[in-house]
């Protein structure tokens, strides 16, 4: 993915951004308060910012699988695989390298802080998804170069993932109000709005849920899956983390280098020693 089809594709982002505010706009899960407005210029903020470091990462992270790729290193690059078995064997392991990924991020402390972020939203829209600290970026990308590095992951294969899981990302944090029929029968493969909803919530029994992005397959394996209809009525958020000053874009950057009691109670709620599921 050059420079050039970096742009593109965010360009392409915006304009999704775009389509799903309004459909949220015609059909919306929860109706707008005074947080869909408050949270909207920090969450761009993040937005952009997210862009910009993807900018960073993205060149040199498919230079490097591409110089592997013809060297024949990694596990779709040394054997025959077929093409269409390895571009989807591809897509399956960067989508499982994304689940673990996030749930690394809730076990542990250090990465938490920064995970937090995204999770302190009080209101989740499309807006939200790419509401994300720099430092969370970091974490993707050295989980996303394992895994790519060791499975031989193709650069076409690479900037597809990209685009779809953006994409999906999109479409799940939506605050759009589908019949529950449907969004049950999406989680039979994908992950569905009401079912990320379900991770969005204060409760932490369910914060700790459907972490999944693209494939639902990876929460059933690991024993996270919860059931979509458990997201119609979420209370979203983190507990503590409410006040003007954290929330915005200033307060959410500085936000995973704060020591105050907020900080160190969400910390400790996230411990993998105190875990409540």
């Amino acid at each position: 993915m050059s420079f050039a089809a970096s742009i593109s594709t965010i360009g392409l982002l915006l304009a999704a951004i775009a389509v799903f505010s309004a459909i949220e706009a015609l059909i919306p899960l929860h109706a707008r308060g005074e947080w869909s407005k408050r949270h909207l210029i920090p969450n761009l903020a993040l937005t952009f910012l997210t862009f910009a470091t993807n900018l960073v990462f993205n060149i040199p992270l498919l230079l490097g699988i591409a110089w592997l790729q013809s060297k024949g290193w990694g596990l779709f690059n040394a054997y025959a695989f077929p093409p269409f078995v390895a571009f989807l064997g591809a897509i399956m392991v960067l989508d499982l390298a994304w689940y673990a990924t996030h749930v690394s991020m809730h076990k542990v402390p250090g990465m938490w802080r920064f995970h937090a972020v995204h999770h302190s939203d009080p209101f989740v829209d499309v807006t939200t998804t790419i509401r994300q600290h720099p430092g969370e970026s970091v974490i993707r990308y050295v989980y996303l170069a394992v895994f790519a590095f060791a499975f031989g992951v193709s650069p076409a294969a690479f900037a597809v993932y990209r685009i779809w899981s953006a994409l999906h990302g999109l479409f799940e944090h939506s605050n759009v109000k589908l019949p529950q029929w449907l969004d049950t029968a999406i989680t039979v493969v994908f992950s569905s709005p009401n079912m990320h909803k379900v991770h969005h919530s204060r409760d932490q029994h369910f914060t700790d849920r459907n972490y999944t992005n693209i494939f639902s397959i990876w929460d059933r394996l690991g024993g996270t899956f919860t059931p979509s209809r458990y997201g119609r009525n979420i209370t979203y958020g983190l507990d503590g983390r409410d006040a003007p000053s954290q929330q915005s874009a200033l307060g959410l950057l500085i936000g995973p280098f704060r020591l105050d009691r907020h900080v160190a109670g969400s910390l400790r709620q996230h411990n993998p020693q105190n875990r409540s599921v």
